[in-house]
């Protein structure tokens, strides 16, 4: 009978692409990956890889047993988090992480009424640059996650849509671009681009952002703003972040003659499924996910 360390084996190696680096990514040796692999095979008589190749890749049988064993192990890793949990008190400590782009006041009565709901739960609050909210609720760092909705949110998280922000390109009033719109992407492309960017160094998100051969990468989308308005160069940031530098005449928005109408970017609500949630985190899950955010 197939065990979850064999299926954990079989299912690491088929996404990672290589025995080796499915050992990585589980914390173990190669060898031990591959035998759990190899008994697998043996148990159920099937053949998941063909290993005739440099890297192993799935038979047709293995790429048709992948969704069931990645099923089976979600289902085991939340068995798991549920004992977990029943087997322990009430939380005591609950971390939310929201991304800096997307903070917006109509959080603050949620939180308001998690203080009178739970007034005895250490509450902690982060708020990271942009596409870290996902990492840190992955490493377990936070239990929730309020963050921009990743093109592809990576394996072994629940999330939510509650909203969604339009992106506005901005820049200093007195900025050369100002005097030169609608502006073409050829016209952007000769000023320096101040990007939001995460702090690991193997994100490259923001590659889809870029504009100019010229830029910044910053990991606040505030001092992103300061910057900006210092004359340092131009950058396309969430509503929310610049609504009262466009309010106040700090800053302007440009005219694109390439885009006629608002980009928006979607707002997820993100949490583990391997990390079961207790009482208060359940509480302000729900609530969260009852937002509308713009």
């Amino acid at each position: 009978m197939a065990n979850i360390e064999q299926l954990q084996a079989f299912v690491a190696t088929a996404r990672t692409g290589s025995f080796s680096a499915a050992a990585r990514h589980l914390g173990k040796a190669q060898s031990t990956v591959s035998s759990a692999v190899i008994n697998l095979e043996i148990e159920i008589d099937v053949a998941l890889f063909d290993r005739s190749k440099r890297n192993p890749t799935l038979t047709g049988a293995g790429a048709s047993l992948l969704a069931e064993a990645a099923y089976i192990l979600r289902g085991h890793e939340e068995f798991t988090a549920h004992a977990s949990a029943l087997a322990t008190s009430a939380e005591s400590h609950l971390c939310l992480a929201i991304e800096q782009s997307v903070w917006s006041p109509a959080i603050v009565p949620i939180l308001s009424g998690f203080e009178a709901a739970f007034p005895y739960i250490t509450l902690e609050l982060l708020d990271p640059g942009s596409s870290d909210v996902g990492q840190l609720v992955r490493d377990g760092r936070a239990d929730i996650g309020v963050m921009i909705a990743p093109e592809s949110l990576p394996q072994g998280f629940h999330f939510r849509g509650i909203g969604h922000s339009p992106l506005i390109t901005v820049c200093s009033p007195d900025y050369p671009l100002v005097g030169l719109q609608p502006l073409t992407e050829q016209t952007l492309r000769q000023f320096r681009q101040l990007i939001p960017h995460s702090r690991n160094p193997d994100d490259e998100s923001y590659l889809a952002r870029k504009r100019s051969p010229r830029v910044w990468l910053l990991e606040s989308p505030h001092v992103i703003v300061d910057l900006v308005r210092a004359g340092i160069g131009w950058a396309t940031l969430n509503k929310a972040v610049v609504d009262e530098e466009l309010a106040s005449g700090a800053l302007v928005a440009l005219a694109l003659s390439f885009e006629k109408a608002d980009v928006l970017q979607g707002i997820d609500v993100v949490w583990s499924q391997a990390r079961h949630l207790g009482p208060a985190g359940h509480w302000l899950l729900q609530r969260l996910q009852g937002m509308a955010l713009r």
